[in-house]
């Protein structure tokens, strides 16, 4: 899967998102995208590195703190 294959599936979602809206106004939308995609990116990512932190922080261009803070955040890690 590419990232233009990615962009495409998210703008997808979000079109059905307006169209379920039907005319209501959204609100908070990005924390909304941010929410839905951080949590199993974290966890593909942490699969992958076989819960390597640093690994997994190298992968996603994170300081190690700040994956750890979102390892919790999500409740990934105590």
């Amino acid at each position: 899967m590419s990232r233009q294959d990615i962009e495409k599936d998210v703008h997808a979602s979000m079109q059905a998102y307006f169209a379920d809206l039907a005319g209501s106004e959204p609100h908070g939308l990005y924390d909304m995208m941010i929410g839905a995609v951080e949590k199993p990116l974290l966890e593909a990512v942490m699969a992958q590195a076989n819960n390597n932190q640093s690994r997994a922080a190298q992968w996603l261009g994170l300081n190690r703190n700040t994956l750890r803070k979102k390892l919790i955040l999500h409740r990934l890690i105590d």
